[in-house]
């Protein structure tokens, strides 16, 4: 294992990641992003319009992702004090006129108290001041940023017409459908970065696996798949995705096959010619000469030496993979209703061209997001310079 770990870690591997590590703005911008993607998945724990915990009759209920326990146990308790209060209320002998039955009043007040809680459990903002009005011992434990990426707020926004404008409530605004901005501005990143890691990892696979076959065989097997290579990238692939919307409504696995199907293209290119380059040296020819299957030739000889080009381009490629997404659901033919995204913002920023909040918001993100990236992607390919490691001694 320890030598496995020594050869993977190979002086020259080591030269170049302290050479990554010397371009600050490279390096400091991969720790920004990596850690800003690190914490969006655990975004439901700052901005969320579901509590983090809630005691209510002396039970505690996590609320964080679904609620599903504490609506069984309000609805229940509701049913129960309805049944007990009209059951009293309709005992013949009975007189609920009384203002001193005691009975009658405790169960009148309970009914009305579960019935009160019952209209607004889904609020959990409403509801924790319906605690602590009824000063009951009950509590509610809200997220630092109370409000969701699909939470409908028109009942809170009074007389104001959605969109809305920033405020100490809602930090960015609301959208045209009284959605928090901020809230589905965080969500949406975690979306488009996941999106385009795995759109990009997808297609890696697959240009890696036709360029290694392409280049490495060569002959009618080379030309060949060039040919096909030609046709298919000359399929539109924006054209697809309309025909394919029209069809059916594209969701995320949807769109990344898809995606993939046209993205793989240019990678094949690249690693097609570094195996040409590279089955011609030495090293290949003496593993042919004894016997080498072609499957590790491939895989433990050529491939390591030829992923120079998919390491230096993978920061650009996940560029890309944002932009696309962000310009499909700008057009409409990208992520459906509710997800949060920031092409949908943009859309109804130039509808609300008044609402400068809905244009500059998810401006702002894409901006700071491929900023970063770049900024990564240019470090990598500085530091894989064969021309540097020429010159180190």
């Amino acid at each position: 294992m320890n030598k496995r770990i020594k050869s993977f870690f190979s002086p020259l591997l080591i030269k170049r990641i302290k050479k990554f590590r010397s371009f600050k703005r490279g390096y400091y911008s991969l720790l920004i992003i990596g850690i800003a993607y690190l914490l969006s998945f655990f975004a439901e724990f700052i901005i969320n319009d579901k509590a983090l915990l809630v005691k209510f009759d002396g039970k505690k209920f996590v609320t964080l992702y679904s609620d599903v326990s504490l609506k069984k146990f309000i609805f229940a308790k509701a049913i129960e004090t309805k049944e007990n209060y009209f059951k009293y209320k309709n005992i013949p002998a009975t007189d609920t006129l009384n203002l001193s039955d005691e009975k009658f009043i405790t169960l009148k007040a309970e009914y009305e108290r579960y019935d009160r809680i019952k209209k607004d459990f889904d609020n959990h903002r409403v509801l924790r001041k319906i605690f602590e009005e009824q000063k009951r011992g009950d509590w509610v434990i809200l997220v630092p940023y109370s409000y969701g990426p699909n939470e409908n707020l028109l009942d809170e926004l009074g007389d104001r017409n959605p969109p809305t404008g920033p405020d100490r409530k809602n930090f960015l605004g609301t959208d045209d459908r009284g959605r928090d901005v901020l809230a589905r501005l965080v969500y949406g990143f975690r979306i488009y970065m996941t999106f385009s890691l795995l759109l990009t990892l997808t297609s890696y696979i697959i240009g890696i696996f036709f360029g290694a076959i392409l280049g490495y065989y060569g002959g009618k097997v080379d030309f060949l798949g060039l040919r096909f290579i030609e046709i298919w990238a000359s399929i539109p692939f924006l054209f697809t995705v309309m025909v394919i919307s029209s069809i059916m409504i594209p969701n995320f696995t949807i769109l990344i096959v898809i995606l993939s199907l046209f993205y793989w293209i240019s990678m094949a290119r690249y690693i097609r010619a570094e195996f040409l380059r590279e089955k011609s040296n030495d090293y290949v020819q003496a593993a042919v000469a004894v016997g080498v299957s072609d499957r590790k030739i491939i895989l433990s000889h050529i491939l390591p030496n030829s992923l120079t080009p998919a390491i230096s381009f993978l920061p650009f490629t996940i560029i890309s993979g944002i932009a696309v997404l962000a310009s499909l659901d700008f057009l409409g033919f990208g992520l459906p209703e509710p997800t949060p995204s920031w092409g949908q913002l943009l859309s109804q920023g130039i509808s609300n061209l008044s609402s400068w909040w809905l244009t500059f918001s998810p401006m702002a993100a894409m901006f700071l997001t491929l900023m970063l990236i770049a900024f990564i992607g240019e470090a990598v390919r500085e530091a894989l310079d064969p021309k540097i490691y020429s010159r180190m001694k």
